[in-house]
This record gives structure tokens, C-alpha cells and sequence, in this order.
């Protein structure tokens, strides 16, 4: 207190003691400024540089983004020449002549016209041959050939033949039968369509088809971010990706322009308090005496005072008379935190109430009218505090003018349906999924596309700047149940023709009425367990990616001598299974079965498959003909790259799965275990030498660990990324840090939904994955030593 100029006296009360008392010295609070103005100072250069610095890197992602369109459009032009140059060699009357009479020439006579050539083939369209000559004859030849021959029109794939890489391009034709031309030339032809570009220093772009680089150049350490920026090349497997580092944290979290302006308001207070409240605060403290002079009453001639004439009203009798403006109002203080990377989740009574679900269902209401749509799908799952916060979530999308339909308790994936069935585009699943029974939260479909990242903060920032829309009617409500119009799709399209015997855990959830009814539908023997609808989830946590809960059933399972058990999450958009022998088969090894039924009709299909899934994942999708695709956690996320790469296939390590091919390409547990039930039918094989068929390895389930002091697992993540050296392996940091070895890999990455780090290992062998685990707990241990780590 000295150093600002307050110090306590004594002054003496009517007894004799002596009280402190608080007084202001001038001159102690002037000897103080600078070093206030000083740390002032500091920020602001903090916020000044840090801002320009931000504002660069927004200036070389611009750039960068000209670049790689520059390059995207470069490469599909082309490949439009060679496709055009292809299309003209095939309509030359020597070899159309060839072609109608079978001989084998024709592709002899393609390479002797068109000298840049390195193959030329003409096969049947059925290409027994080629699958036949597996692996010879390339899995990235037979893609291009089915890719040809499912589209009908000229396929385009970058195809290794040797140790060099090729341009391979392929086109059904009509000879004496159906038949498929082939060529290969040169990857030379594609020069200059990543290098030529102008690209800005300490970035990447690279030519990508399915997970590998084929022409890269600048930083190649930011090759694992480098998904997030990329354009898909028109009809061709391929993309450019482009990657800049991560942007330079302005404080508080501002933007670049925010930084400048915060840090140039600060360099002016420290000027003014060190150039005008300084000064006069040493004058105040001065010995200079000035001597008084008249008042301004006494300045003034004396008037005669008029007794009769109205009194002047005082400024606080004005004041009472006058109205005042309106004050603005507050900013409403929502929990940001309750806004995730997938959805929105909170603690009920803490973060989460009607009144917060009202101001969400305004925000989605809001973000709707700017795009033009006018209605949109509810449902909730069964947890106790649902119908409070749907009727909350109700009221605020109609008070923005939305019309609302209800489609009451039901799993998230009946309401994702509901977004096509009844041709909203637009739905929100009330659904605090496989949290604690007091979560509880909402994922959200706009537009059709289900919001995450910045979507989600988006809403968030139009509740705390108020710009919420108060449309001059309200909304329309109504009602409808399309649980039989759900049940009626699946059974329409699936039916198993033995009656599997499966009993069902949904660990009472809301899957526990819906579920069974779709299985009995298609043709199984449904046996029920936990499947009393109960927010509490009295009998185990409704979360089928912790082997603990499924324990229970797989005694059932034994005790029933049933074919499997089937268990579903709390709000039924994710999967588990267990087989009679007790065995849990992790969602990697049933992405594996669900792959290759999918290829078998769409050879050459995108499977998108997240970070924590096995490394013999990738294998399998290629020996089936498919091109596999790792991406980031998070059943959004998943959706997203869905459409971007146009993928058949997707599943997660924690058990969504998403069809695209027969369904609408969201994540549903229910689905998906009819499916697999029509793929065990179809095989005709006992259940467990189906699974049995499929690689397996040594592998842990997923490993949470909790953090100390509430430090945050993003940031902790960044920093095992940035010191962490592991030798011999491969690196990849599109989702935390994953690390392969030739025997195994192994996965660290923060948690999206809860503050803890979730952790996966798989090898070929205990050794193996002993070792891989004791390299990450070294490094692990060497960041934070207070670490409970389970290994």
C-alpha cells in the first residue's frame, strides 16, 4: 500500500486511543507510476506484437489458400488433357477395328500411337485376372479400373509400378463384350501443378491421394495438420492438402486485429499516466501555497431579489422529472465450456438449465433463419432432466420463428433420420450420450450438416453478444412419432434369413425400446438385457467401449448359449459386441467386416477411420480394393470428411459407425447391428470364426487418464508433440500424437468431451507392446512425473 501512497495514521478518539486512519500521499503514488506504467507497457508491446504477428499468419494462410487453388485447379486441368487425349486415341478407326475384333493388339497399338505410354491394357470388365494376380497386379490398378467402370466415365489414380510412380488412367469400352483400356504414362506429366505455385515460407502443399504425399514441398513437419485445408481434385481420388503453423496466441484470446488495438489503447494509458497523471500528482504533492482569492459569488454585482418569482429547481428535481435512457442491457454470462469440439454438454443445475437450453434454442433458431431454414427435428434422450430442457429448447427456436417438430424420446440416430424422413435438413438430439446421469447436452444438424469446431463456438458467441433473433411470431409446434417409420426403413432393407440368437444391453438407455424392435424386425432372436428406459442408469454407466460394462452381458450371453451380444450407448449411436466365448471385438476389427461387405459393391471406395483405430485396419480396406482414410476423433468431425472425400464407410474407435452406402451416412448403433447381423447370415459361418478370420493383434481398450491441478490436455498434448523424439517411429499429429512401429503403434491424444488424455496401444505381441507403452511412459512421465499412469 506504501508504494501507491496510502499509509495508515493514527488519530486519536474521545477515550485517548489512537485509530489508524487511510490517507492518500500524492508524491508516493507519483514515485509508483512508472512502474505501473511500465508493466502496462509490457502488455501492450505483449499485445502489439503478438497481434501483427497474428495478423501474418492470417496473411500467409490467405496465400497459402491462393496457392493451393492455383495448384487444384493446374492438376484438374490436367488430367482433363490426358483424359482428352485418351478419348481421342480411342476413336481412331485402326484401333476401334482392333478392339471389335478382340485382338489383343489394341492395347500394342495404343502405346505404338501415343509415345508417352509406359502401358497400355485392354481387359475384360469382369477383371478376374487382376484380382486372381493379387498382389501383383497392383491394388491400385484394379481401383482405377473399378473406379472406370462403377462411374461409367474416364478414372484417374496415381498408381505405383515399381519403385516409380505413375498416372494411371482407365475407361470402360464396348468390344465383343464389355472390356476396360488401361494406360500408365509418366508422373511428369503432372509437373508443375504443386511446385509452380507462389507459396509463402514456413508452409506446406502437397499432392495427396488416400493417405499418401505424392508431390510435397516447403515444411513437411506440418504434413499430419495438413488434412484440414484440403481440396478434393474433381472425379479422381486425389486432393491438395496444404498445412501453416499454428497461429500465434494473442492474449485473451484475441484476434490479430483485437491484439493491435488492445495493445495500442494500452501504450496510450501508460503515456497518460506517465505524461499527465504523474505531473500533476508531484504538484499535488508540492509546498507551493497559493493564496485565495475572491469567490465567484463575490465577483458577482449585487441583484435585487424578486421574492414572488418561481424558484429555481435543483439538478436532482430536473433529474427526477426528466426520463432516462434506457441502460443497455447486460451481456448474458453463459458457460463457454459447455461448448465442445462435437456438441454441447454440461453439468444439469451447474452449467445447464431451461433457461440456458431457451438461449441455445434461440442461438440454432437464429443461425437457421440466416440460411433460410424454417423447421427443424427434436428429440431427447431419457435422461431425467430431458423433457425440462427440450421444453426450454422448444420455446427459444420458436421464439426465433422456427417451427418445431417433437418427436419425443427416442436415440439420437431416429433423430438424425427424422432430419431426411420429414425433410427438415435440421434436428437436435437432446442427449447427454455416455456421461454421468446430471450431464446431459445437445448435437445439432443444420442445413444438414451436424455443427462442430467453430459452428459450435459460433453459437455461443450469438448468445454473449446478444445477437439473438426475436422473430414477430412465433414458431409452429407439432408432434409426431416416427419410431415405426424408423423400425419399418431398416426391416424394408435388411433380413437375415437364420434367426441369429443376440441378446441386447442398453444399459438402460434409450435404445432399450427401439433397438430390440429393429432386430426382431429384420429376423433375429432378441433376448433383452437393461433395456428399461431409466436415467439413472441403475445397473451399469451406458458406455460400451468400457469392458466392464459389458460384463454383464457376456455372462448373459453364456448363460443364454446365444450367437452374440449386442450393447448400445446411452443414446444408441454407438455399437459394442461380444461373442460367446467372451470375447469384446473392438470396433477397429468390425469397421474390418463392415469394409469389405461395402467394397464388395463399391470396389475402390473411401473408408474413413479415426486415430485410434489399428494399423491393420489400413491393410485390410486396401486387400479388399478400398482406399482407407485416417482422420480425426469425433463423430462430427467423421461426418465432415465424410462428405468431403464423398467415403462409403466410416467408424470410430469408440463404436459410431457411419453407412453411407444404403443409409443416410450418420452414426447409428442401431443400423449398424443389423448390418452386422446380415453380414453373419450371409457368411453362413459360426460367429466366432468369422471374427476369428479377421487380423488381430495384442491391444488395450481405451485408457483414460486424468490430469493434475486442471491442467488442460490440449496444451499438454502440444508440448509430448513438440519434445518428444521417438526413434524408429513414424509420427502422426492430426489428432493428438500417434506413433507406428513396424510391430505396433501407439496413441495419446486429449479428450474432446471430458478433461482427460485417452490413450490406445496395439502390437503384434505382448513384447511389443510392453515396449511401446514404456516409451510413451517415459516420455509421458518426463512432462508431468505426478502421472497415474494404468501401465
Amino acid at each position: 500500500m506504501a508504494m501507491l501512497g496510502l499509509e495508515r495514521k493514527g488519530k486519536k478518539d474521545h477515550a485517548g486511543d489512537e485509530k489508524p486512519k487511510l490517507e492518500f500521499d500524492p508524491l508516493q503514488t507519483a514515485r509508483a507510476m512508472p512502474w505501473l506504467a511500465g508493466l502496462i507497457a509490457i502488455l501492450a508491446i505483449w499485445c502489439l506484437v503478438a497481434g501483427v504477428l497474428r495478423l501474418r499468419d492470417g496473411s500467409r494462410l490467405h496465400a497459402l489458400e491462393a496457392a493451393r487453388d492455383e495448384a487444384s485447379l493446374t492438376l484438374g486441368r490436367k488430367l482433363d488433357e490426358q483424359r482428352r487425349a485418351l478419348t481421342k486415341q480411342l476413336a481412331s478407326e485402326e484401333f476401334k477395328a482392333a478392339l471389335a475384333a478382340g485382338s489383343p493388339e489394341a492395347g500394342k497399338l495404343l502405346r505404338q500411337s501415343w509415345s508417352a505410354l509406359t502401358r497400355a491394357e485392354v481387359w475384360p470388365a469382369n477383371l478376374d485376372a487382376l484380382y486372381a494376380a493379387l498382389p501383383r497386379s497392383g491394388f491400385g490398378t484394379i481401383a482405377a479400373a473399378e473406379a472406370a467402370l462403377s462411374s461409367g466415365k474416364v478414372s484417374a489414380r496415381i498408381v505405383r509400378s515399381g519403385v516409380a510412380q505413375r498416372l494411371a488412367l482407365a475407361v470402360p469400352v464396348r468390344g465383343p463384350a464389355p472390356m476396360v483400356v488401361y494406360v500408365e504414362m509418366p508422373l511428369d506429366v503432372m509437373s508443375g501443378t504443386v511446385e509452380a505455385p507462389s507459396m509463402p515460407g514456413g508452409a506446406y502443399l502437397a499432392l495427396r491421394q488416400d493417405s499418401q504425399s505424392v508431390i510435397e514441398r516447403g515444411d513437411t513437419s506440418l504434413s499430419g495438420e495438413a488434412e484440414a485445408l484440403a481440396v478434393k481434385i474433381p472425379d479422381s481420388d486425389m486432393r491438395i492438402v496444404a498445412g501453416t503453423p499454428n497461429d500465434t496466441p494473442v492474449p485473451f484470446n484475441l484476434s490479430g486485429v483485437g491484439g493491435v488495438v488492445l495493445g495500442l489503447i494500452l501504450a496510450g494509458l501508460a503515456a497518460a499516466l506517465m505524461l499527465l497523471l504523474r505531473p500533476k500528482l508531484l504538484a499535488m504533492g508540492g509546498q507551493v501555497e497559493f493564496e485565495a482569492g475572491p469567490t465567484l459569488a463575490e465577483l458577482q454585482p449585487e441583484v435585487p431579489v424578486d421574492e414572488h418569482a418561481p424558484k429555481e429547481r435543483t439538478l436532482k428535481e430536473r433529474m427526477k422529472d426528466e426520463p432516462r435512457p434506457d441502460k443497455d442491457k447486460p451481456p448474458v454470462v453463459i458457460d463457454h465450456r459447455i461448448f465442445r469440439a462435437y456438441d454441447i454438454r454440461g453439468v444439469i443445475g451447474h452449467s445447464l438449465d431451461r433457461g440456458v437450453a431457451e438461449l441455445i434454442g434461440q442461438a440454432i433458431g437464429s443461425s437457421m433463419a440466416e440460411q433460410g431454414l424454417d423447421s427443424i427435428v427434436v428429440g431427447r434422450d431419457g435422461r431425467l432432466s430431458g423433457p425440462d430442457l427440450a421444453q426450454g429448447l422448444i420455446d427459444g427456436l420458436r421464439k426465433a420463428g422456427r417451427n418445431v417438430i417433437d418427436i419425443g424420446m427416442v436415440p439420437t440416430p431416429v433423430v438424425y433420420f427424422g432430419c431426411y424422413h420429414l425433410r427438415t435438413g435440421c434436428g437436435v438430439a437432446i442427449t447427454g450420450s455416455h456421461n454421468p446421469p446430471d450431464y446431459n447436452g445437445f448435437k445439432i444438424v443444420v442445413g444438414g450438416e451436424t455443427l462442430a469446431g467453430a459452428a459450435i463456438k459460433d453459437l455461443h458467441a450469438r448468445i454473449a453478444e446478444d445477437r439473438l433473433l426475436e422473430a414477430p411470431a412465433q414458431g409452429m409446434l407439432d408432434t409426431r412419432d416416427i419410431s415405426h417409420d424408423y423400425v419399418q426403413r431398416i426391416a424394408g432393407d435388411i433380413q437375415i434369413g437364420r434367426p441369429l440368437k443376440v441378446v441386447v444391453d442398453a444399459g438402460n438407455g434409450v435404445a432399450g425400446e427401439i433397438g430390440p424392435q429393429v432386430l426382431e424386425a429384420i429376423g433375429a432372436e432378441v433376448n433383452p438385457l437393461f433395456c428399461d428406459i431409466d436415467g439413472d442408469f441403475p445397473n451399469h454407466h451406458p458406455d460400451p467401449s468400457e469392458p466392464r460394462n459389458l460384463e454383464a452381458l457376456i455372462q448373459m450371453v453364456q448363460k443364454l448359449d446365444a450367437d452374440l451380444g449386442l450393447a448400445f450407448d446411452g443414446d444408441g449411436d454407438r455399437l459394442g459386441v461380444v461373442t460367446k466365448a467372451g470375447k469384446i471385438i473392438y470396433p477397429d476389427r468390425l469397421l474390418m467386416l463392415f469394409a469389405a461387405d461395402v467394397l464388395e459393391r463399391n470396389p475402390g471406395a473411401v473408408i474413413v477411420y479415426d486415430v485410434k483405430c489399428t494399423a491393420r485396419l489400413p491393410g485390410q480396406i486396401l486387400r479388399h480394393g478400398g482406399s482407407p482414410l485416417m482422420w480425426k476423433t469425433g463423430h462430427s468431425l467423421i461426418k465432415a470428411k465424410m462428405r468431403e472425400t464423398d467415403a462409403a464407410l466410416a467408424g470410430e474407435m469408440s463404436g459410431h459407425f457411419f453407412f453411407a452406402e444404403r443409409w443416410f451416412g450418420f452414426d447409428d448403433g442401431i443400423y449398424s447391428a443389423a448390418r452386422l447381423l446380415e453380414i453373419l447370415d450371409v457368411q453362413g459361418q459360426p460367429v466366432e470364426d468369422v471374427f476369428a478370420a479377421l487380423p488381430d493383434g495384442v491391444s488395450t481398450p481405451e485408457i483414460k487418464v486424468e490430469l493434475l491441478d486442471e491442467m488442460d490436455p490440449h496444451e499438454f498434448v502440444d508440448r509430448l508433440r513438440i519434445s518428444a523424439s521417438f526413434d524408429g517411429g513414424r509420427m502422426t499429429s492430426i489428432d493428438g500424437v500417434r506413433v507406428d512401429w513396424p510391430d505396433g503403434w501407439g496413441l495419446v491424444r486429449a479428450s474432446n468431451t471430458t478433461p482427460v488424455l485417452v490413450m490406445r496401444f496395439d502390437a503384434d505381441n505382448g513384447d511389443a507392446l510392453a515396449r511401446i507403452q514404456g516409451v510413451f511412459s517415459k516420455h509421458l512421465l518426463a512432462l508431468e512425473p505426478g502421472l497415474q499412469l494404468p501401465f
